[in-house]
């Protein structure tokens, strides 16, 4: 087990949960203050978009972090599965074929 695995499976998926949520909070809340910003005319689209691609790689890497988080027991293993289909319902997004087999691992 490497570095990195061990970190990740001493978070709890409670936490990581957690952090994801947060994470998209924050980024609702930089969408919108970026949006009045760019409106305003304080920003120009180059800086706008760097200022939200910076907060939406945040939730990306909350997001990859439940997915490739390793559930300790069956509990763990249906939150995740249905923290990550609510997700997806919500989001109407998608996984890819990597992403996907985490997840089902």
């Amino acid at each position: 087990m490497t570095e990195e695995s061990r970190a990740e499976t001493a978070v709890s998926l409670g936490d990581l949960i957690e952090r994801h949520i947060a994470a998209q909070l924050a980024t609702a809340d930089a969408v919108r203050a970026w949006d009045e910003r760019r409106a305003a005319g304080d920003v120009t689209s180059v800086v706008y978009l760097n200022g939200l691609l910076d907060v939406a790689r945040d939730e990306e890497a909350g997001r990859m972090a439940i997915v490739n988080h390793r559930p300790r027991d069956d509990r763990e293993s249906k939150l995740k599965l249905t923290y990550m289909a609510a997700y997806l319902f919500a989001t109407r997004g998608t996984l890819n074929a990597a992403e996907m087999d985490s997840v089902l691992e």
